[in-house]
């Protein structure tokens, strides 16, 4: 599971250096391929290959007859691609998602649960204050935790 915030940066090369505390768990996993892409080119997940293959196999049954899924397999095809993991612990990020992104100097690296999400640091935190959390946003995830209904 990753969880947390790992403040990085982005070499001139589009390269990130994996978080000391991500990296441990991709080590424990034997985790060296990776997909990087996006769904709206404002940040990047990093997707180990084996939990990407997962989804992709998932979305296959329903590619050619939900819109939604033909969407999203064109968005993160267009931005994604395979990468591996170098002997510093560093993958490339794709060149025309760094340049959507602004990922090219200090980002948050964030865990949500089974991928990475890179996010531009100084955009990110600007945008705080307007996603906080609503009270039916809260009452949403307390239904999740609980196993309640929310409505």
């Amino acid at each position: 599971m990753f969880r947390g915030n790992h403040p990085a940066k982005v070499d001139e090369k589009g390269r990130l250096k994996l978080p000391a505390a991500f990296k441990q768990l991709l080590d424990a996993q034997h985790v060296t391929q990776f997909y990087i892409t996006s769904t709206d080119g404002v940040k990047a997940d990093i997707w180990p290959l084996p939990v990407w293959e997962r989804l992709e196999g998932r979305l296959a049954e329903f590619s050619t007859m939900n819109d939604a899924v033909e969407k999203y397999l064109s968005m993160t095809g267009y931005y994604g691609q395979q990468v591996e993991v170098d002997t510093q612990a560093r993958v490339t990020l794709p060149q025309l998602l760094r340049s959507a992104a602004k990922l090219d100097a200090e980002v948050v690296v964030m865990g949500k649960i089974d991928h990475l999400e890179v996010h531009n640091q100084a955009t990110f935190e600007a945008s705080l204050p307007a996603n906080s959390l609503t009270p039916d946003d809260r009452k949403a995830v307390a239904a999740i935790l609980t196993g309640r209904s929310s409505s």
